[in-house]
């Protein structure tokens, strides 16, 4: 008999395996699922501080058109604001009280009782959805202006 020809020793090739790439695909979804949430959080807290920063400078726009006119505007294209839109997207909200009849159109408190009894400010939010009362639920996430301009935030966070 003839003998075999050695064989030389079986290469191990020197990259990952099929379960440590599945290990490292697990771990950075892992971290992922933990991460974006915590971002997306931290994004949103960003956008509500704008919309109360720009609350706060169209609030000081409306006032001082008062004071040169005497009487407060109608609508913020007045202000020189006509397109201005949150950080969501949505037109700011804006209502004059002053001169309105009533109490109808204006935002309330859990009470019922009107937030302002000179002018409406407020953005709708991540949902753009609002109501008048602000402890409905679409009203939640509404950056309003309240207590004629001491208190600018969220609505959630409004108590009186």
């Amino acid at each position: 008999m003839f003998p075999l020809p050695a064989r030389p020793a079986p290469h191990r090739s020197r990259g990952f395996t099929l379960i440590e790439l599945m290990l490292v695909v697990g771990l950075l979804g892992v971290l992922t699922a933990i991460a974006l949430p915590m971002y997306q959080s931290h994004r949103e807290r960003i956008r509500q501080t704008q919309a109360i920063q720009d609350i706060v400078v169209l609030q000081a726009l409306i006032q001082d058109h008062r004071l040169d006119r005497g009487q407060y505007p109608e609508t913020l294209a007045e202000v020189g604001n006509a397109g201005r839109v949150d950080p969501w997207g949505h037109p700011y909200v804006y209502q004059e009280l002053a001169s309105a009849p009533g109490k109808g159109k204006a935002r309330k408190d859990r009470k019922l009782n009107p937030l302002n009894s000179d002018f409406d400010l407020y953005s709708l939010g991540k949902d753009g959805a609002s109501k008048t009362q602000l402890t409905n639920k679409e009203s939640l996430d509404d950056i309003v202006r309240a207590n004629d301009g001491a208190y600018v935030g969220l609505a959630a966070d409004y108590t009186r």
